[in-house]
C-alpha cells in the first residue's frame, strides 16, 4: 500500500485552526471551553464527518472521531493530540497531532487499507492548565486517574466550577462516565512538536520518544511580617520575599544536585503582598514545577526543598505553608509501539532519535490504560507556547506519514 498524503490541505487546516483564536495573528488563544475553544471544536467537527467518520463527545468534552474496522468488537487503536492553547501560543502545539492524526486517517482511507481494528483519532480536552491550574483533565478522566469528585472540585479564575463551564458548553451526562475501560485501546499514539531544540540541532527528522517525564506542582504560601521601609531595621525583619528567594535558589540547587540531567525544578509565577516599593513583604505565594523520569529521583528533590524550607522559615522567622497540586508519575513507553515507530521510520528511511519527552503530554495519562509511545517532529529554535513556534509543513508532513504507517501496523 502506498501511502500518499496531502500535505497543502493539511497545511491550510493547520492555518486555519489558528485563525480560530482570541488573539491577533500571529499568536493564538483558545482556552478550553471558551467561545474560540468551542468554534474550533465545530470547526474540526466538521473536518471529521467530511471524511465519513463517526465524531462523539464525552461530557468533559474529549471527542472521539472513529474509522470503524472490520472488527469493531476489537480495541481500538488510537491518535490524538489537543487544541486548546495557553494565551499568546503558537499554532503546532498539539494541533498537529490532531489534524496530522485526521489527514493520516484520510491517507490511510484514499490508499484502500482496511483496518481490522478501528482506528481512533481522540482530541483531548484541556491538556493546557490555564482555566482550572491542572493540565491534561481530560485524559486524566479517561485514565481514571483524576475521579469525577475531584475534578467537580474545580474552579476558574473567575469561580466557576467546571460543571458550570461544562453545562453553559451544552456538555451534559455525569463525569463519571468518562474513565474508559482498560481494553478501550490496544495502542495510543501522540504525533508532537518536539518543543526542545535537539531534533533541529542534531539535523535528525524524527523523534522517537521512550520515556514521558512527569511534575509536582506545587503552591509555596510564606507569612512573614510587614512594615514601614524606613521603619523597620535589619535585625528586627521577618521580610516574606527574601525568604521566598532563599527557598527558591534551594528548589534550584535540588534541581542541579539530583545527580541526573533529567531533574528540572521551576518557579514560574510568584505574587507579592501588599507590593509597594516602600513596604516590607508580608506575604509571598508562588509555584514550583518539579519533574524528572525518575519518580524516587524527583520526589528525593523534594525532600530536599522541604528540609531547605523548615532551615528557612527558623531562621529568618516565617511560616512556609505548601499546598500539593499534582504528583505525577513518569511513564515508560510501550516497547511494541516504540517498534511500530521505528519501524515505520525505517520503512521511509528517516533516522530517528530515541527520546526523553521532557514536556508532559496527555499520553502520560493514556500509558496508564494503553500501551502507548509518541513521536517527536522538529521545531524551529526549540521554540513553543510563543507566537513564533513553527515546525515546517515538510517536518509535519514526515511525522504524518510515520503516523499513518505505525496506525496501518498496529490496526492489522
Amino acid at each position: 500500500m502506498k501511502i500518499e498524503l496531502d500535505g497543502p490541505r493539511l497545511t491550510s487546516e493547520i492555518e486555519a485552526l489558528a485563525a480560530i483564536s482570541d488573539a491577533e495573528a500571529p499568536a493564538v488563544t483558545r482556552i478550553v471551553f471558551s467561545s474560540a475553544d468551542l468554534r474550533a471544536r465545530s470547526w474540526l467537527k466538521a473536518r471529521c464527518e467530511e471524511a465519513g467518520l463517526a465524531v462523539r463527545q464525552d461530557p468533559i468534552g474529549n471527542t472521539f472521531v472513529r474509522w470503524t474496522g472490520s472488527d469493531p468488537m476489537l480495541p481500538a487503536v488510537g491518535t490524538g493530540s489537543h487544541i486548546d492553547a495557553i494565551p499568546n501560543a503558537g499554532k503546532y502545539d498539539g494541533v498537529v497531532g490532531v489534524l496530522g492524526g485526521l489527514e493520516a486517517i484520510r491517507a490511510l482511507q484514499r490508499g484502500g487499507f482496511r483496518p481490522r481494528h478501528s482506528i481512533e483519532l481522540l482530541m483531548f480536552t484541556s491538556e493546557e492548565p490555564t482555566r482550572f491550574g491542572i493540565g491534561c483533565i481530560g485524559s486524566r478522566m479517561l485514565s481514571g486517574t483524576l475521579s469525577a469528585d475531584a475534578a467537580r472540585q474545580f474552579k476558574d479564575s473567575e469561580g466557576a466550577s467546571l460543571d458550570e463551564v461544562r453545562e453553559r458548553a451544552d456538555l451534559g451526562g455525569e463525569l463519571e462516565a468518562v474513565k474508559l475501560t482498560r481494553d478501550y485501546y490496544k495502542a495510543f499514539v501522540e504525533l508532537h512538536i518536539e518543543q526542545g531544540p535537539v531534533l533541529e540541532r542534531e539535523r535528525i527528522p524524527m523523534g522517537v520518544v521512550t520515556s514521558i517525564a512527569a511534575p509536582a506542582s506545587l503552591i509555596i504560601s510564606i507569612e512573614g511580617s510587614g512594615g514601614h521601609a524606613g521603619g523597620v531595621l535589619m535585625p528586627a525583619r521577618h521580610d516574606a520575599l527574601c525568604a521566598a528567594a532563599e527557598l527558591i535558589l534551594a528548589i534550584e540547587n535540588a534541581a542541579l544536585t539530583s545527580g541526573a540531567i533529567d531533574t528540572v525544578a521551576t518557579v514560574g509565577i510568584c505574587e507579592v503582598f501588599p507590593g509597594a516599593v516602600n513596604s516590607i513583604p508580608s506575604r509571598v505565594r508562588f509555584s514550583a514545577d518539579i519533574r524528572d523520569t525518575d519518580l524516587e529521583r524527583r520526589d528525593r528533590a523534594m525532600q530536599k526543598m522541604e528540609s531547605a524550607g523548615k532551615v528557612i522559615a527558623k531562621k529568618r522567622q516565617v511560616r512556609i505553608g505548601t499546598e500539593l497540586v499534582n504528583a505525577d508519575a513518569p511513564a515508560l513507553c510501550a516497547p511494541q509501539v516504540v517498534e511500530a515507530l521505528s519501524e515505520s521510520c525505517r520503512r521511509h528511511n528517516l533516522n530517528f532519535l530515541p527520546m526523553v519527552s521532557r514536556a508532559y503530554h496527555d499520553s502520560l495519562f493514556m500509558s496508564r490504560i494503553a500501551p502507548t509511545a509518541m513521536l517527536f517532529i522538529p521545531c524551529r529554535n526549540g521554540y513553543s507556547h510563543r507566537p513564533d513556534e513553527y515546525a515546517s509543513p515538510e517536518d509535519i508532513v514526515r511525522g504524518t506519514l510515520v503516523l499513518a504507517e505505525t496506525l496501518a501496523a498496529l490496526s492489522q
